[in-house]
């Protein structure tokens, strides 16, 4: 059969009209009528009627990593500065840190969310502080798989003491928490339109600024940090970041089925739910608590192996040879080789999920059907190897 996707977008039929516009008005650069429009769709999919977003602004960039890179020189991050990490993400949250030539201190996980631990994150300040005589410079948060974090609570350890947040979005949008967007929360907020997250512009991400003169400043270092001369002159580092008039164009077809893609994912989270609940050993990764609302961009699970004899992997090896695309989840920043001298506060959480978690196909290729297979599948795996225990 076709091989079933983790998540890969589909197009929505309208985003050719966009391109189309662009080639005819000849606008093929990172700039022009779709990346404005795009980032008011995205203004009016994330913040208009929040009272809390009042005055935020979003910037189109060429990708979510961009997006944090901005963020960090925005915040003045230089070098020898640090910042804390959470530890259980991908290593895009991370490495612009070093971009600047900062330094990351990481944070483990809680195991409701397996986003940073707000308790944690306080005392990892507070012994940073103790040992350097320096606050961090930012708090870099995540929220998993688009499992909305304790972001307020992250947030009030940031306000205390008085260290911003960059709120990293990049695989939750449409998430939310206590009823607000995620990504809307932190002093910055990140998103990505690559082309295995909820929409895609083939490549390329966003950055929610707090107030307009941040947009401005973020679209100056997007481009190269060109002064307003007759003539090009340059008297700060500048980067390549904006995101180019034929990606937006694809951005505004997508969405126009963001909301249809959301209520996709989240009808196969509840059919993953469902199917997996009286399956002993398996525990689906759903909402913790009420407040919190996930798009749930990708399906995650953890398996006991000494409840079902299976590892991860062994699960992952059995769907690949039936075409059905599965990941690991992510590997701790703190045990990644190229992070093994950075200052690392853990709770043996996101190591635990390590080496029990397992990523399923939850994008809007997917359908119900596959669902209950991919389910069976995994079942008959697990008796395969009870009866051949026995």
């Amino acid at each position: 059969m076709n091989r079933i996707h983790l998540c890969m977008c589909r197009m929505s039929g309208a985003e050719q009209k966009f391109i189309d516009e662009a080639f005819a008005e000849e606008w093929v650069v990172p700039l022009g009528p779709n990346v404005d429009g795009f980032e008011e769709d995205l203004k009016h999919f994330l913040l208009d009627g929040d009272p809390a977003c009042q005055g935020k602004e979003i910037a189109a960039l060429s990708s979510g990593t961009a997006a944090i890179h901005l963020a960090l020189v925005l915040l003045g991050v230089g070098r020898d500065d640090e910042v804390i990490c959470q530890s259980f993400t991908f290593a895009a949250s991370a490495n612009p840190v070093v971009y600047q030539g900062g330094r990351p201190v990481f944070v483990d996980s809680e195991p409701e969310s397996w986003n940073m631990d707000p308790v944690l994150l306080d005392k990892a300040i507070a012994d940073r502080v103790a040992v350097t005589g320096r606050k961090p410079k930012a708090i870099i948060a995540v929220h998993l798989y688009g499992m909305p974090a304790r972001i307020d609570e992250i947030c009030a350890v940031g306000e205390k003491w008085g260290i911003p947040v960059v709120e990293d979005a990049a695989e939750a949008l449409g998430s939310s928490y206590k009823g607000r967007k995620c990504g809307t929360f932190g002093r910055f907020g990140i998103l990505s339109f690559n082309g295995n997250k909820m929409i895609t512009t083939s490549g390329g991400g966003a950055l929610i600024c707090p107030d307009a003169e941040s947009k401005k400043r973020a679209v100056f270092y997007a481009t190269q940090a060109r002064e307003a001369y007759s003539y090009y002159q340059h008297e700060h580092i500048g980067f390549n970041y904006r995101l180019s008039n034929i990606s937006a164009g694809i951005g505004r077809g997508q969405m126009t089925v963001l909301e249809k893609y959301l209520d996709h994912h989240r009808h196969l989270a509840g059919i993953y739910q469902e199917l997996f609940a009286g399956m002993a050993g398996v525990k689906y990764h759903a909402n913790p608590w009420p407040d919190a609302d996930s798009n749930y961009w990708l399906s995650t699970v953890e398996i006991d192996p000494e409840i079902t004899g299976c590892t991860p992997d062994m699960v992952s090896q059995h769907l690949n040879k039936l075409n059905i695309e599965t990941r690991l989840l992510w590997k701790p920043m703190h045990l990644q080789p190229v992070y093994a001298d950075a200052p690392a506060y853990v709770n043996g959480v996101s190591e635990h999920l390590f080496g029990r978690g397992l990523c399923l196909p939850s994008g809007p290729w997917v359908t119900p059907e596959q669902v209950k297979m991919i389910v069976d599948e995994i079942a008959y795996l697990i008796s395969s190897q009870s009866a051949s225990l026995t």
